[in-house]
């Protein structure tokens, strides 16, 4: 018995030892407190540098002069409609998948333009002239000879396409109406 009070003080030392060592001060999270007031607000920082230019990568041709050509029924021999093809050699992949492509067909003259987006809606023109896209050219489809012609040294029906390569996720695509020759030519500032 006396054995086993001596070893008690020992016993009692090891339990406290092994009982503080074994205690954390971490325990589960309380819950959150409410916010502060807002702390006052710091000085601007100095302007940064000015960025490019947003049509830094845009693609777009002069007014081009553009000759359809008829596609008759070889069995028949009616016209199936007619066909121009315009070079876009900057026309990739890329822009197929990724951008934004346009043409344009001025009505009218360059003096008087009168300039609408293609295709062109048959219930509101009397006309029907679609684009088609691929790698290297556009190709337009109409139903009759939409050509382009000179009527007292003036051209008309001159076409223009404009390329937008992608690859940002466009930030203004809710404010552009991209069927609007003059919306489209000031946002990007094309020249005439």
């Amino acid at each position: 018995m006396r054995r086993t009070f001596k070893l008690l003080p020992y016993m009692l030392g090891m339990a406290l030892i092994t009982m503080i060592v074994s205690c954390g001060k971490e325990g589960p999270a309380g819950p959150a407190g409410t916010a502060g007031q807002p702390g006052p607000q710091g000085p601007s920082g100095p302007a940064g540098p000015a960025g490019p230019a947003g049509t830094a990568n845009v693609i777009y041709s002069d007014w081009l002069d553009v000759t359809f050509v008829v596609q008759k029924d070889p069995n028949t021999g009616d016209t199936l409609s007619w066909l121009a093809t315009i070079n876009a050699t900057k026309l990739d992949a890329n822009i197929l998948s990724k951008g934004e492509m346009k043409v344009f067909v001025n009505l009218n003259n360059a003096a008087t333009p009168r300039v609408v987006s293609l295709p062109i809606d048959p219930f509101v023109w009397n006309a029907i002239i679609s684009p088609y896209y691929e790698i290297g050219k556009i190709t337009l489809v109409g139903d009759d000879n939409y050509s382009t012609f000179t009527q007292n040294n003036a051209k008309f029906l001159q076409y223009r396409y404009v390329l937008i390569p992608g690859g940002t996720t466009a930030r203004t695509s809710s404010q552009i109406n991209w069927n609007d020759y003059k919306q489209v030519q000031t946002y990007l500032g094309l020249k005439d």
